[in-house]
């Protein structure tokens, strides 16, 4: 009987491919469907729709706060540095063109179907849709089969199948009436990019590891250094589907994923203890650090368009859902093409950002001299691009340039300035590294928390904390929507207040802890 009971519980396992495949992709489409015809972004839906899921899951007695009982989910929502890998090399790609002044005409070597297959999404994009699932499953399935697997990981037995699958379905899904000039080649490259995403995330990881001892830096900052170097090596390649499946879909699966996981706690969120304050800085952290940043470019810089702003804040507080929703090309082809540039220039700044925070979780409590003193010439940094582009006068390269000098201004102001008025406000490194990730929806610290840089505890929160701040999402791509509506020019009082509103709820929330 148990050997029956065990076959069963493993062919069940079968059918986590296809539930999963359900819960996640209708929420994606039912986002795009809702914003068709619009200029504003699917993530403003998806958020509500995730968390909405997770909460009614777990409401319907399907599943538990957490959702253990989804185990591929629960991987989806653990793969954020798979879906950013892509965005790190197109970034190193962007940024050599740009230093060394080039300007390569890219061979189209595939033009989309402008079927629109379902409301808003047309027939290439769902394709991109469906098949960034099967990559993200199955690249990361081949990973954990390399670099090993937890003892305690409810799936290790399955991830040959996993990855079988995903490599599978991420080869077959490719639009049949989207027109490919060469077939085999446009394959050959999504297997080529494949093959660079998992050299770079074992890579990554052993590069971690073997620090470790040292100091414990997280994987993806050595996956962003990889990846950007082989951007600036590789300048030249074309993206084929898998790097396109991803900039399009990886980041709103993974965020997809994590919102249901946090939804799934919505119902405990009041109960666990000390963590008020946390979820009060997180909201009106993103508030602050958000709208805040959009006024200084706004009033300061003289940057009103969202082909600067979106880009700027996105790279700024490495915001994962304007990251997605640049990348995706919601904002426009300007902010989608300064998109992966922005996110990059703060990886400077993230040698500061683990380093610290990883000697700090090594001492227990915050370095607090050399918080205060980063943040301090973050601010400098931040003045002197909003002269920069004070200056520009709408000329591309001088703006491209402030937003450079702004991301890597405001990221440092941002992160180290908040855990420094967090330490003040007495609330412990493992909280803080929570409510930070979540005040700016850092995708850096997020995949960092994930992985156990903050403990335990602070990994198993996460997609909670960081899905808290959702009722402002639907202000900040609201007002990124209402911007396109008005060719790309921000509501400047909107924001000021917004911004002014986020100060004073982050006072409030300090005195909380």
């Amino acid at each position: 009987m148990e050997q029956i009971v065990d076959q069963i519980a493993k062919l069940q396992f079968l059918n986590q491919f296809w539930l999963t495949l359900f819960l996640i992709i209708p929420i994606v489409l039912i986002s795009r469907s809702i914003v068709a015809g619009s200029r504003y972004s699917p993530i403003l839906i998806i958020v509500l729709f995730g968390l909405g899921m997770g909460y009614a899951l777990v409401k319907s007695n399907i599943g538990t706060p957490g959702l253990e009982e989804f185990p591929l989910l629960t991987l989806i929502s653990r793969v954020t540095i798979v879906a950013l890998v892509v965005s790190f090399f197109v970034g190193g790609q962007e940024l050599k063109k740009l230093f060394l002044k080039q300007h390569l005409e890219l061979d189209d070597i595939v033009i989309y179907s402008s079927e629109e297959t379902i409301l808003g999404t047309k027939r290439t994009q769902l394709y991109f849709l469906i098949r960034s699932f099967f990559i993200l499953i199955g690249l990361e399935g081949i990973v954990k089969l390399i670099v090993g697997v937890s003892s305690n990981d409810p799936i290790s037995h399955f991830y040959p199948l996993v990855s079988y699958i995903g490599v599978c379905g991420s080869v077959i899904l490719i639009d049949n009436k989207a027109t490919i000039k060469d077939k085999g080649a446009y394959i050959r490259k999504g297997l080529y990019e494949m093959a660079m995403i998992v050299g770079i995330l074992c890579a990554s990881q052993y590069i971690a590891m073997a620090i470790k001892p040292l100091i414990a830096l997280p994987q993806i900052f050595f996956a962003m250094i990889v990846s950007a170097t082989l951007g600036v090596l590789f300048s030249e390649w074309i993206m084929g589907p898998t790097g396109r499946a991803l900039l399009f879909a990886g980041i709103p699966v993974v965020l997809s994923a994590n919102f249901m996981i946090g939804g799934s706690r919505i119902a405990e969120a009041f109960k666990l203890e000390g963590m008020a304050p946390v979820m009060a800085y997180g909201f009106f952290g993103q508030l602050f650090w958000m709208f805040g940043g959009l006024a200084l470019l706004i009033f300061l810089g003289k940057a009103n368009h969202v082909r600067n702003l979106a880009p700027g804040m996105a790279g700024s507080l490495s915001h994962s859902g304007l990251t997605g929703a640049c990348t995706a090309g919601d904002l426009g082809s300007e902010a989608a093409a300064r998109a992966p540039i922005m996110i990059n220039v703060p990886f400077f700044g993230h040698i500061f950002v683990f380093t610290i925070l990883a000697m700090s979780v090594q001492q227990g409590k915050l370095i607090a001299s050399a918080a205060l003193a980063i943040a301090l010439i973050g601010i400098g940094i931040t003045t002197w691009s909003l002269k920069t582009l004070s200056k520009a006068n709408s000329k591309e390269s001088e703006e491209v340039k402030g937003l450079m000098q702004f991301s890597f201004g405001w990221q440092i102001t941002a992160v180290f300035g908040g855990f420094f008025l967090l330490h003040l406000s007495g609330m412990d490194i493992y909280n803080a590294g929570m409510a930070k990730a979540a005040a700016i929806s850092h995708f850096g610290l997020f995949a960092a928390t994930q992985g156990g840089m903050f403990g335990e505890q602070s990994a198993t929160l996460i997609p909670f904390i960081f899905a808290m701040p959702f009722l402002v999402h639907p202000l900040v791509f609201g007002i990124f929507g209402a911007a396109m509506e008005k060719d790309g020019e921000m509501p400047k009082t909107i924001v000021l207040a917004l911004a002014l509103i986020g100060l004073a709820g982050v006072i409030y929330s300090l005195t909380l802890a």
